[in-house]
């Protein structure tokens, strides 16, 4: 199985696409969709949209893992990260993708063991867990690949008998 971990954003969007097989996880793909800061919102949202519809035509994963947006003391930042994952799960519905979705502190919690997980630790595990020779750069790739990760360790127990 094949997941694209999504970390969401209107400036910097991480992806990273994970595969699960009979030896373990293996890390297929990472990285970043970059907007241009100062462009209209709506330009932004469909310069993300149409990267991770060519991403998702490229890699062809199975499911997207999404994260969950959790309340912020910025409101201008919650809702511009509000739109990107909108933008996302268009993007993704519109390709028949399987959709998951998880807070942060579920994804702590699947890679590192504790909820409360700092950043790095996080990094640390999803270099561990894929066998990466460095920590995966930037953060919102590594973030992503922790999605992917999360969902790969969770979906089993989500899906109906």
């Amino acid at each position: 199985m094949k997941v694209l971990g999504i970390d969401p954003g209107t400036a910097i969007l991480g992806y990273g696409l994970v595969e699960e097989n009979g030896s373990g996880l293996k890390p297929m793909d990472f990285g970043c969709l970059r907007t241009e800061k100062g462009r209209p919102p709506a330009e932004r949202l469909l310069q993300l949209f149409l990267g991770l519809k060519d991403l998702l035509g490229k890699l062809k994963p199975d499911g997207v893992a999404v994260e969950k947006l959790f309340f912020s003391n910025n409101v201008k930042t919650a809702m511009a990260v509000s739109e990107s994952r909108g933008a996302i799960l268009l993007c993704a519905a519109q390709a028949n993708m399987k959709i998951a979705e998880y807070s942060p502190l579920e994804v702590k919690l699947a890679v590192t063991g504790y909820g409360r997980a700092e950043k790095k630790q996080v990094q640390q595990m999803v270099k561990t867990l894929l066998k990466l020779p460095q920590l995966p750069q930037p953060d919102d790739a590594a973030d992503a690949l922790a999605l992917a990760i999360c969902h790969l360790h969770s979906y089993k127990m989500k899906v109906p008998a």
